[in-house]
């Protein structure tokens, strides 16, 4: 039951930027369609698995206690990491020193959506989709190494992020459309962050 609970944070932390990915898209009114969804789902749950399971075989290696610590230790690392560069990254924008255009990332998307329409058909299409679930998959690859060490359940964080991700995006476009408003990187980032953070504690003292 712990683990279970553990799954589920981990699986809306690594599709909170989803989310907001989605929301963006519905401001712009933007459609992702059913194949570019599936194909970010499938990218982010084979990510959770791929450096999950690379986790727990490194677990293997080692005891449960140091395993637990070490898998627990990155995950709170991860989170204050994306905190820091969350933080830092607003404040390179205030002083308009922005990344460059062409950085893999989801708060590219979230800033400038449009960037993946191609073809400028106000839709996004599985080629167009896949750069998409490349940033937001290698997002989250650092976070499922952590819980994979610390011993939270492979299969059951997987099969709820693919869940949560076509979720995360059908809501959050849904919000988008509706009300043209947004959830920003910077919040994103905070939220995500910060639940990485309560899981690895959570693993720790569980």
């Amino acid at each position: 039951m712990q683990h279970l609970l553990s799954s589920f944070l981990l699986s809306i932390s690594n599709n909170v930027d989803n989310f907001a990915v989605g929301i963006a898209y519905g401001v712009k009114k933007i459609k992702i369609g059913i194949s570019g969804n599936l194909i970010i789902a499938i990218f982010s749950s084979s990510g959770t698995y791929g450096s999950m399971s690379l986790g727990a075989i490194l677990s293997k290696f080692m005891s449960a206690n140091l395993a637990n610590l070490i898998g627990c230790g990155a995950l709170v690392g991860v989170g204050i990491w994306g905190l820091w560069d969350t933080l830092k990254t607003e404040i390179q924008k205030k002083k308009r020193k922005r990344k460059s255009s062409h950085e893999l990332s989801y708060n590219a998307f979230i800033e400038k959506p449009e960037r993946a329409d191609l073809d400028n058909s106000l839709f996004i299409d599985f080629k167009e989709s896949i750069s998409i679930a490349l940033a937001l998959t290698i997002n989250n690859l650092a976070g499922g190494i952590g819980a994979g060490l610390s011993g939270v359940d492979v299969n059951i964080t997987s099969f709820l992020t693919f869940v949560l991700s076509l979720l995360a995006i059908l809501l959050g476009y849904a919000l988008g459309e509706k009300f043209t408003s947004r959830m920003s990187g910077k919040w994103a980032g905070i939220v995500s962050s910060l639940l990485i953070i309560s899981i690895g504690v959570f693993e720790y003292f569980k």
